[in-house]
């Protein structure tokens, strides 16, 4: 389907906009960071939510992710502000922690720059090996580019014959 470049908002346009749609544009349901802290504590033992979690370490996504995606998600729900979500972070941080460390999930990755255990680093050092590996034997002929000079020499070999075959005396 061919997307139209011009069926996008006239600029200011969400100013025209009835005010107070986004949850972000009422008062936050948290001020404190006790009682908005007690909540994600809630929220993460929720039973889909707490496989959801446990999945998503086991996966080696980092905790910090984690944290973010619920902060993000809660202010975008209307639960707390950007500054309630900066104070919420460490501690929601340290609960995902916690039932990481409950689940007794190895190697649990705490942040984005944590690259201590990241299977998909070890699988490319050994690619990278073998590559250097075939780098230092003789190389191969490409098996498409044999086959055609094997194919070419036949017909250079092969004697003319049918319809368009030169008369010879």
């Amino acid at each position: 389907m061919i997307e139209n470049i011009f069926d996008t908002p006239v600029p200011g346009q969400s100013l025209t906009d009835t005010p107070g749609n986004a949850a972000w544009e009422h008062p936050p349901e948290f001020t404190n960071v006790e009682k908005a802290a007690d909540y994600t504590w809630d929220i993460l033992h929720r039973e889909n939510f707490l496989e959801q979690v446990i999945s998503f370490l086991e996966s080696d996504i980092p905790v910090e992710v984690i944290a973010r995606m619920i902060l993000f998600g809660g202010f975008h729900q209307g639960k707390w502000t950007p500054d309630l979500a900066i104070l919420l972070s460490e501690i929601l941080f340290k609960q995902i922690l916690a039932i990481g460390m409950r689940a007794k999930v190895k190697n649990i990755k705490l942040s984005l720059k944590d690259q201590s255990n990241k299977p998909f680093r070890m699988e490319m050092a050994k690619y990278r090996i073998q590559k250097e590996k075939l780098k230092a034997t003789p190389k191969e002929k490409n098996k498409a580019k044999q086959f055609a000079e094997e194919i070419k020499a036949e017909l250079d070999a092969s004697e003319p014959s049918g319809l368009m075959q030169q008369e010879s005396e």
